[in-house]
């Protein structure tokens, strides 16, 4: 099976969008945001959960590179769109630090497991 490293990261984040459906009060603990904020934020979790369990669905069962290639820029793109959405809805320098470092840090890791499996197979 190619693209080993992208569809480890896939099912990682699989991992992590079952447990956002699981357990979406996450999000809002982890922003330490306001309870009046909680359900809304419950909600994005849920459907953080969806998402992330949609797209890797593709990297994990992808039969071609393209598809796993594809899933995991969509990964990227999500992990950047979440960095800037989530960093910008709080005025605490260290909860934007957090949100980017973990957003960012997925990011990165995906970025890295693509460039590695693309030179390895293609």
């Amino acid at each position: 099976m190619s693209y080993k490293l992208s569809r480890f990261m896939s099912t990682a984040t699989a991992g992590y969008g079952a447990f956002a459906l699981v357990s979406p009060e996450h999000l809002g603990r982890a922003l330490e945001a306001d309870k009046k904020d909680l359900p809304g934020l419950n909600l994005l979790a849920q459907t953080y959960g969806v998402r992330d369990l949609a797209i890797s669905s593709l990297g994990i069962f992808g039969r071609s590179g393209k598809t796993v290639k594809a899933a995991m820029l969509l990964r990227i793109a999500m992990d950047l769109g979440d960095a800037v959405l989530l960093s910008s809805k709080t005025d605490d320098d260290e909860i934007r630090a957090k949100v980017l470092a973990v957003t960012l840090g997925w990011a990165g890791l995906n970025a890295l497991a693509l460039v590695v499996d693309s030179a390895r197979n293609d």
